[in-house]
């Protein structure tokens, strides 16, 4: 997969040089070809919405490319690659197509060079409680090489892309909630109050106040904060619900017939409701709901579950390109599955751990006995039902994982597993490439081509990551598709680079999609 490939939609390019070999793409490119663009905005095409932005130079704003307002002049317009760019140009965000709503560009996550690390980091939060200098370095670049790299791409700056993070979610908080001024501002990141309505007034030209849609908070309610993210495309949160409720562990998550519920290290947070639950595919937004004691925390947790629930993903666009296989495509009637993402990527690797050779059901009960050794929290929600989280590595190290359950070969597998990401020999950090990842996870004894392509999927959301030698692709392939095991591990090829989806839709189609297996990790390995 080349992460910094053309990104088209159609038959549309919106960027200079070739043409992939795979149409339609969704990466992320170096440049934008300025005709291709005003093609777009001129059709108000909602696809590239977060894909790029335009500055109209007559009014000094940016929008989005669905924005309703007349279509500008072609030689009034500049285009950017990302928000924080068109803001660093002097440009004013749209009231009327609001541009900071517009859902996130997911090949920022995925791309595996310095821009593309150095921008997913700042959406994480890096510079939140770190300087420049610090990312630099973790990113193995001077501060004055980063500085660079992201003004010849972006044309702005690392400081400039935090602060139009916390803009953004600044402005959403305003909107979609009734917290005070002061309370909005430490959540979104900034230092002061100060800081923050002269900051807001120079991006919005409006104060916080004026820009207010909702009554100041009752200082005496439940510190409840309901949001709703944005979805690239529509959401079929039936089934990423059904994904979650299935794998939901005792102690730590709980799910009801709508709902999804996470215990985090200081609160909890719900995702989805009745109102997420429409035939179909859903909507375009997802209702999540925090109870946590530090609202600072939301300019972290908010990026969390945008990957968790795989929000960023043009799932048409994957769709189309896996529907070029005449056999697949019989089995695609509705947009691949979004692709869940992790609360923890170590969370992840032992639940691939654990989940080898047995059920979905079996590995959630082990898993269960796991947070009853761990460490304990203080539920924060309605009705208790969580009450742990998860162990770090060093943590697990010191339980005796012999009252957990299970066999003794994956019990040692899992101390293995646990010893290398606690030494750093596996390294499950975001700044790491995921090839070396899975390299280092592959020398682990125990630890074979299924579970380290089911932490690519779910860990790092490699969109090309496969679970070899899964028992439920290979049912599900030779009963839907007339493949056997070896057709089937030569036809998804074919598949690459959404290999991941195409699993994801091959366990949708199977009888029993939750029942998801490994074949044969330990005796590989």
């Amino acid at each position: 997969m080349d992460d910094t490939s053309t990104a088209v939609e159609g038959s549309t390019r919106l960027t200079s040089g070739p043409r992939p070999t795979s149409s339609p793409s969704v990466h992320t490119a170096h440049s934008l070809d300025h005709n291709a663009c005003y093609s777009a905005i001129s059709r108000k095409d909602a696809r590239f919405d977060g894909r790029f932005y335009t500055g109209v130079t007559s009014t000094g704003i940016f929008c989005r490319p669905s924005c309703p307002a007349r279509t500008p002049k072609q030689a009034n317009v500049r285009f950017y690659l990302h928000a924080a760019s068109a803001v660093d140009a002097g440009f004013r965000p749209c009231r009327r197509c609001r541009p900071e709503l517009a859902p996130g560009h997911r090949e920022w996550n995925r791309r595996q060079d310095l821009v593309g690390r150095a921008v997913s980091l700042i959406d994480q939060g890096a510079l939140d409680h770190s300087s420049v200098a610090d990312l630099a370095a973790g990113l193995g670049v001077s501060d004055r090489h980063l500085r660079r790299e992201l003004q010849a791409e972006l044309g702005t700056g690392p400081v400039q892309l935090a602060q139009t993070r916390r803009l953004w979610l600044a402005r959403t908080l305003l909107d979609q909630t009734s917290l005070p001024v002061s309370d909005i501002a430490f959540a979104a990141g900034f230092s002061s109050i100060r800081q923050f309505n002269d900051v807001f007034k120079e991006a919005f030209a409006a104060t916080p106040s004026e820009l207010r849609r909702r009554p100041r908070a009752d200082p005496n309610l439940p510190r409840s904060l309901a949001l709703r993210l944005p979805v690239r495309g529509r959401l079929d949160w039936s089934h990423l619900h059904g994904f979650l409720a299935a794998r939901a562990i005792d102690g730590l998550e709980y799910a009801d017939d709508t709902s999804f519920t996470r215990l985090l290290p200081d609160g909890s947070v719900t995702l989805g409701g009745s109102e997420n639950m429409a035939p179909g595919i859903g909507t375009t937004s997802l209702r999540v709901e925090f109870m946590v004691d530090d609202l600072s925390s939301l300019s972290h947790y908010i990026p969390v579950l945008r990957r968790v629930c795989d929000l960023d993903t043009d799932t048409d666009a994957v769709t189309e390109a896996l529907r070029t296989d005449h056999n697949l495509a019989r089995l695609l009637d509705q947009p691949v599955p979004r692709l869940p993402g992790a609360f923890d990527r170590f969370e992840v690797a032992v639940r691939a751990v654990v989940g080898q050779q047995v059920s979905v059901a079996a590995a959630r009960t082990t898993l269960g006995r796991l947070i009853a050794l761990g460490p304990t929290v203080s539920a924060k929600t309605d009705d208790d039902q969580p009450s742990g989280r998860f162990p770090t590595p060093e943590e697990l190290l010191a339980m005796d994982l012999d009252q957990v359950g299970m066999p003794g070969q994956r019990r040692q597998t899992l101390v293995r597993l646990a010893e290398a990401v606690a030494g750093g020999t596996v390294d499950l950090t975001d700044d790491v490439n995921v090839d070396h990842v899975a390299k280092s996870l592959l020398a682990i004894r125990g630890v074979g081509p299924w579970t380290a392509g089911y932490i690519a999927m779910r860990s790092f959301q490699h969109p090309d990551a496969w679970p070899d030698n899964d028992l439920v692709l290979a049912q599900t392939a030779d009963r839907a598709l007339g493949l056997d095991r070896a057709a089937l591990a030569e036809r998804s090829k074919s598949w690459s680079p959404w290999r991941a989806y195409a699993a994801l839709a091959l366990w949708r189609h199977s009888a029993r999609p939750a029942e998801s297996t490994a074949a044969d990790d330990i005796t590989t390995n």
